[in-house]
């Protein structure tokens, strides 16, 4: 059931890219878009027979594929990556159905974001430690491609450090994992079969490190995030909303299946640490933002301070915590989207990023008054508003992590201030003012356009309106992962005594 996921959108790369005789660009489009509808149909079917009382691995799939190696192609579905997988199928629709209008190459590139699809699916699902690593490097060409050929002007730069850095975060990764299981005595890299337990504390400390750092280039923790200007801002719309809505959420889900999940104890003792860089990252992402007047580099900085709440929740580890990191991976994943789907819209009918150029888009006779209103929506859903996704995310984080980390909570907080004062130096320069007479007839938006932000705004309100519906699915694994680190924890302790 869940190979689904992973074989559709393979063979859907392969039937669009591979299909002979000239194509036309709409044509493959709506290929790929069926596809992308028969992803989200399966993710549904799949959460309609999730149980919700179950905080283990689900509907697993297994069998052995390279047993000298321990290597196993074992899948399986929980409620920390659940949610994620939903998102992962909902911005692929989001990117294909609102672009594509006389692309270039259409049979590479639609193959090309399918294969994201498919490589971020599979890392979600993965229960083998190898098997996950193949998966997080599958996606690794696919997204460096999409950059360097349809990127903007200095797209080969960004395209490249992108490349070296995941690169780097994959090695290191796949050199911590190689560790665990061979230090462990472990008999194969099945997640449930790793214990770490056994292992001198120096031991877990070193490869827990390294872990942490390469998950923490993919997320991007400060200072491990000088790709992530360059990579988003020189994206096409389309692929940023592919980097930052949910190829993020990769290392974030490192950080809690793989560091938390895998070393409880040792956890506990980095989890001040970890509490401190969260808080510098939302610190800085929030203050960078402020100093940007490309706007598209101001929503790029302003992703690396929403990331670090996920990163304080998870040094918190308490249930509630947890429950906010998968929330916020959801809540940032969706804001992010529609930020950048907007900012794509308004460089290409007014053709400038530039705050100090943009203003009184919200003129409702020659500006973009519906562009500009999703706008506003998307800031206010950015700046943590009542009764939007936002809000409810950040919310639990910090109720779940102030009993932990009180000072690192209450300095969230204040970012999450800094948070609304760069997005209302946005609002205010492009929506409002008076426009240029020269200028300022700009083409219309049409529907194709206006369809992918409506969808993800009415996913921010509905979910922000009722939360339920985003916390319900990752309770009892939240649970599950704090309990089992605290049974850990106490086995060692009275081993000790």
């Amino acid at each position: 059931m869940l190979s689904v996921l992973i074989i559709i959108p393979i063979l859907g790369a392969i039937l669009v890219g591979f299909f002979p005789g000239n194509i036309p660009a709409e044509k493959l489009r709506k290929v790929t878009l069926a596809i992308a509808v028969s992803l989200i149909v399966w993710t549904v079917e799949i959460a309609l027979k999730f149980d919700l009382n179950n905080p283990h691995w689900q509907f697993q799939e297994k069998f052995a594929w390279i047993p000298q190696l321990g290597l196993t192609y074992h899948l399986g579905i929980d409620g920390l990556s659940l949610p994620l997988l939903a998102l992962n199928s909902l911005l692929t629709f989001i990117v294909v159905y609102g672009y594509g209008n006389n692309i270039e190459r259409p049979k590479l590139y639609y193959s090309l974001i399918l294969l994201v699809n498919a490589g971020v699916a599979g890392a979600f699902l993965s229960a083998n430690l190898l098997l996950f690593v193949l998966f997080y490097e599958l996606e690794l060409i696919p997204i460096y491609l999409l950059i360097a050929i349809w990127g903007s002007e200095k797209r080969g730069y960004a395209a490249t450090k992108f490349l070296i850095y995941t690169a780097v975060s994959g090695i290191l990764i796949l050199a911590g994992f190689l560790g665990i299981t061979w230090l462990s005595n472990s008999p194969s890299f099945d997640y449930n079969l790793i214990s770490t337990q056994s292992l001198p504390l120096i031991t877990k400390l070193i490869l827990l490190t390294i872990l942490v750092v390469g998950f923490g280039i993919k997320i991007p923790l400060v200072p491990l995030h000088t790709w992530l200007p360059d990579a988003y801002v020189e994206s096409s719309p389309p692929v940023t909303i592919l980097l930052g809505g949910i190829l993020a959420k990769l290392g974030t889900y490192g950080l809690l299946r793989f560091c938390l999940g895998l070393f409880p104890q040792t956890w506990e003792i980095v989890a001040p640490g970890m509490a401190i860089i969260g808080t510098i990252s939302v610190l800085y992402g929030a203050l960078a933002a402020i100093a940007q007047q490309d706007i598209k580099r101001m929503v790029a900085y302003s992703s690396i301070g929403h990331m670090g709440y996920i990163i304080v929740a998870a040094a918190a580890n308490t249930p509630l915590s947890l429950v906010g990191a998968i929330s916020q991976m959801v809540a940032h994943g969706l804001i992010l989207a529609i930020l950048f789907h907007l900012v794509g819209v308004v460089e290409t009918k007014v053709g400038t990023r530039e705050l100090s150029v943009l203003n009184g888009l919200m003129s409702p006779v020659r500006g973009l008054p519906f562009t500009s209103a999703l706008l506003i929506m998307g800031g206010m859903a950015s700046a943590g508003i009542p009764g939007m996704v936002g809000f409810a995310a950040e919310f639990i984080v910090f109720q779940g992590s102030f009993s932990k980390f009180p000072i690192p909570t209450l300095l969230c907080i204040i970012a999450s201030g800094l948070t609304a004062v760069y997005f209302v130096i946005l609002l205010n320069r492009t929506c409002f003012g008076k426009l240029d007479n020269d200028t300022a007839y700009y083409p219309k938006v049409i529907w194709s356009e206006r369809a992918p932000a409506l969808v993800l705004a009415v996913a921010i309100f509905f979910l922000g309106i009722q939360p339920t519906w985003l916390v319900r699915w990752s309770e009892e694994t939240s649970n599950f992962l704090v309990l089992k680190s605290q049974i850990e924890i106490q086995s060692i302790s009275q081993y000790l005594k």
